[in-house]
Formats: structure tokens, sequence, C-alpha cells
């Protein structure tokens, strides 16, 4: 079997929710770093991989895949468990509504890419960090609506699912950005996901290339 690499960086809320995925389906992984502050997700090398210059990229079984959520999909098909959507076929739609909301409309409006450039538009780094904020409560205030009449230790019930794998990584970056952290049952499926080893080991701060 072909090496797995994650083209990733430790501080990418992205490559995070990768990391926790890899881990959880007991596949084995070495990373190669892309310094996001340094442009190195722009070499030229990295653009062929991702035509984007974007993170992660994962190599695995003789393709390269892109997206963090299209990752995850495709790992979720190739080591089915554990299971990262419900078997439910509304259960599955209320979990992926649940991870779009972080990954397709907060996380790319506070990224470093968007966040330079309100730069270049003459923004203070105070005015960033609270447009970062801002959009990360607007987000987090609609998801604790979505899971209000969820029981359990994670988002959806007793088994983790794809819209933890978003969650946690999210919550990094509301704490970067100081954002209120007014959600109590967010907070408490953090705790209770990074009790487990597979998002332990994921963590920012105990990956190869974290500062």
């Amino acid at each position: 079997m072909n090496e797995v690499i994650l083209h990733g960086y430790f501080r990418s809320t992205a490559s995070y929710r990768v990391r926790i995925a890899l881990n959880l389906k007991g596949i084995a992984y070495s990373q190669t770093s892309h310094h996001l502050r340094k442009g190195e997700q722009r070499a030229p090398a990295f653009m062929a991989l991702n035509p984007q210059g974007l993170v992660p990229a994962l190599e695995i079984d003789g393709a390269v895949l892109t997206q963090s959520l299209a990752i995850c999909d495709y790992l979720d098909e190739r080591n089915p468990e554990p299971a990262l959507l419900p078997a439910d076929p509304i259960a599955r739609a209320k979990v992926r509504a649940f991870a779009q909301v972080i990954a397709c409309d907060v996380h790319p409006i506070q990224n470093l890419k968007i966040l330079d450039r309100l730069r270049q538009q003459g923004l203070d780094d105070a005015a960033v960090n609270t447009w970062a904020a801002t959009v990360i409560e607007d987000g987090f205030d609609a998801c604790a609506a979505m899971i209000a009449d969820q029981d359990g230790p994670y988002c959806f019930g007793e088994q983790v699912t794809l819209a933890d794998l978003c969650l946690v990584p999210q919550l990094v970056n509301a704490r970067r950005f100081d954002a209120d952290l007014r959600w109590p049952r967010l907070l408490d499926i953090e705790r209770a996901c990074l009790g487990l080893p597979a998002f332990a080991a994921a963590s920012p701060e105990r990956q190869p290339d974290a500062e």
C-alpha cells in the first residue's frame, strides 16, 4: 500500500478535521507541512498537487484529494467504521448541514486569505479580529440552535460524527480571535471529544510543525 501523506499546517482547522478523521479510521499517515503565513502553500510543487493552493491535500490510494469534507467523505467510504455519518437519511442531512455551517459559511470568511485581504483594504488588526470573531459567533449561534434537541456527549448523540470533526477545530479559531464563548453545550461537546485519543492526537499543539 502506498504511503498516506497529509499536506497541511498545524494551525489549519481544515487540516485538523482530516487529522481527526484519519485517526478515528486508524489510517497511518505522515505529514508534510506548508507554512501558511510564509506562503508555502503557493509554491509551484504544492500548486501542482492542489491548484487552489490550500491545505489540506491528501495523497492516498494513488490519488490526491483536496477539500476537507470531500476527504472525510472518502475516508468514511474507504474505512466505514467508525462511521462519520448516521445511517438515517434525515439524520445524515442534519449532520452534514451542521458541518457545512462551519466548513462552508464560517471558516472560509475568517481564514488567513480573507483576513489578509481585509488588511489590504485598510482595516487594522483590531477590526480584522473583530470581523473574524463576529463571523464565528454568528455561526456558532446557529450551530447551537441546530443541536438544541440533541442529547449525548457529542453533537448528534452517542457517536462522533462529521459535525464534531468540524466543531472542535473551529473552537480553536474562536479562542484565537477572542470570540465570546457563550455556548455551554458546544464547549461540553469539545471536552468530550478531546477526551478521545483520535482528537487529542490531532490537536495543533501536538503536531510536528507546531510553533
